[in-house]
C-alpha cells in the first residue's frame, strides 16, 4: 500500500490556540486509525514549541490519504495553515514495512 507523507503547519493567527483546544479529540481520532498510521508527531521550531504535525499515513491513494486528513479534528477545527500531501516511498529506517 502506498505511503504518504502528510506536513501540515499550524495557521499563524490562532493555529497554537486550535491546536491546544482540539489536542484530546486529535490524539483520540490518530489512534483510532490504526495501522494506517505509521508515524505521527509534532513538527517543532528551533525553541521546541508545536508549530504543526506531520504524518505517514498508509492510503490506497493520494485522494484517501486527503479524505483520511480531513477527518482529523485538527483539519475541522482550523488547526492548519499550510499543508502538504505527498507520497512517499520508506527507503531505510527502522519500522520499513516488509
Amino acid at each position: 500500500m502506498p505511503l504518504f507523507c502528510l506536513h501540515c503547519l499550524d495557521n499563524e493567527t490562532d493555529g497554537a490556540e486550535r491546536r491546544a483546544a482540539t489536542r484530546p479529540a486529535h490524539l483520540e481520532w490518530a489512534a483510532s486509525i490504526g495501522e494506517a498510521c505509521r508515524m505521527a508527531g509534532p513538527l517543532l521550531s528551533e525553541e521546541g514549541k508545536m508549530i504543526g504535525s506531520v504524518f505517514l499515513i498508509a492510503a490506497e491513494s493520494i485522494e484517501a490519504a486527503r479524505d483520511l486528513h480531513a477527518e482529523d479534528p485538527y483539519t475541522k477545527a482550523g488547526v492548519f495553515g499550510d499543508v502538504r500531501i505527498n507520497e512517499t516511498r520508506w527507503a531505510i529506517g527502522e519500522g520499513k514495512p516488509a
